[in-house]
């Protein structure tokens, strides 16, 4: 099955408001897919339907070629194939990290070994601290633990690394891509670009319900083909030009100097630009 999500014609109302308006998705397994769009796009409830926690109006939608509308035992045998990580954290502040990772491992009928799980997450010098002794990276490396005791082959991360200092993020991106690299899917809603770009092998930008564009982080909107800026200094004055070619343009400017361009710098647009771009300019 190389296909893990297919969805056509995905739609969901709330009274007179479209909050999924035809969303056509297809995402392939082992991927990290990236879903970005400002707060109210129809993010949340696209996921929650995907995770099977939000019936649909319509649309045709398979999840690891199962409907997530199904109910009863079938639903519950599905669901135990997933592994969903959400922004806020199960408090078991008095169980140790193990009691919680083994104890959620028997709600599952073919979990991985909680040892193995912790190590895998980087907690195994807090096996035996309580949970609400940890850090929030420490918290947020817990949540994934229970989110992946169950041996998902698809896992939803919301918001993973929210409220995280740089070097706790990057270390998260690691655990991502090694879960990955373990053949894992991962869908992953994030309000970071750098995190976006740096961890996803595709992305999709939602607003108003609808899909704007799906693409790799370096050709959305057209990114790899934007105009470029150049800037330098010319004695006191700090100039810029845009241009579609600026490798021909730096080497005409070089002509003008003797030696180094002064701060010289050149940039394309950035995944953030293009993004806001694409949403019309509003970024939370």
């Amino acid at each position: 099955m190389n296909t893990v999500i297919n969805v056509s014609g995905l739609r969901k109302s709330y009274g007179s408001t479209a909050a999924v308006n035809g969303v056509d998705l297809e995402i392939k397994k082992g991927e990290i897919f990236a879903l970005l769009g400002p707060n109210g796009a129809g993010k949340t409830t696209t996921v929650e339907i995907l995770e099977g926690f939000r019936d649909r109006d319509s649309g045709d939608v398979r999840v690891l070629d199962f409907d997530p509308a199904t109910k009863g035992h079938a639903g519950q045998l599905w669901r135990d194939r997933l592994g969903i990580v959400l922004q806020s954290t199960l408090d078991a502040g008095d169980l140790t990290v193990y009691e919680s990772v083994s104890h959620f491992a028997h709600y599952y009928g073919s979990p991985k070994d909680a040892r193995e799980v912790i190590e895998l997450v980087g907690l195994t010098e807090k096996s035996d601290a309580l949970g609400r002794t940890l850090s929030g990276g420490q918290r947020r490396r817990l949540d994934v633990a229970l989110g992946i005791i169950g041996n998902p082959e698809l896992i939803f991360l919301d918001e993973p690394t929210t409220g995280f200092d740089p070097e706790a993020r990057r270390a998260f991106w690691a655990l991502i891509k090694k879960l990955r690299d373990e053949g894992a899917t991962i869908i992953l809603t994030t309000h970071y670009l750098d995190e976006a770009e740096a961890l996803a092998d595709r992305v999709a930008v939602i607003n108003k319900g609808q899909i704007i564009e799906i693409a790799t982080p370096d050709q959305l909107g057209g990114r790899a083909n934007s105009l470029a800026t150049i800037t330098w200094r010319e004695g006191d004055v700090l100039r810029s030009e845009r241009s579609a070619h600026p490798t021909d343009f730096v080497k005409k400017l070089s002509e003008k100097f003797t030696g180094e361009i002064p701060e010289l710098s050149v940039k394309r647009a950035s995944l953030e630009d293009i993004y806001l771009e694409m949403i019309g300019g509003t970024h939370e």
